[in-house]
């Protein structure tokens, strides 16, 4: 008894984790196809123009989401109607059941970084999700992530970092 018993619990753990080995290449699938398809819609990046066109003809079918981490930012300008959600808690339930399905989400940080986080997770839940190149750097002039890219940039231009061929 005791071994028929030992032997159910056995089989048990086998099959739960090989379920959850299953479900982990299932979702493993889900990222590639996702990340695979990406080239074929421009990577899923709208352009800032393309932002702008939107809201001068008050097109309906998309939102921006203003995913800076700092609320602050966002208080001190954002793109209009842009609803602003951390990167770090766009994912929540309460704020997932305030993204709709049926329109375009276009996610915008501060400097195009930011905004790649929640996209592939995203585009799993079925949103139809992408990034505006640049993010709020290409809004705005000389906004202060604009001219921190271009330091980086400025800097890198001086070293001598290795490169491999």
């Amino acid at each position: 008894m005791i071994k028929r018993a030992l032997a159910v619990v056995i089989a048990a753990v086998v099959v739960f984790s090989a379920l959850t080995v299953f479900a982990e290449d299932d979702q493993a699938k889900k990222m590639s196809d996702i990340l695979m398809a990406a080239k074929e819609t421009g990577n899923y990046q709208v352009s800032a123009d393309e932002v702008n066109m939107w809201i001068k003809t008050k097109a309906t079918d998309f939102i921006v989401l203003d995913v800076r981490p700092n609320p602050e930012e966002y208080k001190a300008g954002h793109i209009p109607g842009s609803v602003h959600v951390p990167f770090y808690a766009v994912l929540l339930p309460e704020n997932m059941k305030n993204i709709p399905k049926d329109k375009k989400i276009i996610l915008v940080c501060g400097t195009g970084q930011l905004e790649n986080m929640p996209i592939v997770p995203l585009r799993m839940l079925g949103y139809d999700a992408y990034t505006m190149t640049f993010g709020y750097a290409a809004w705005i002039k000389d906004f202060i992530g604009g001219q921190a890219m271009k330091s980086v940039v400025g800097k890198a231009a001086t070293k001598k970092y290795p490169i491999e061929k």
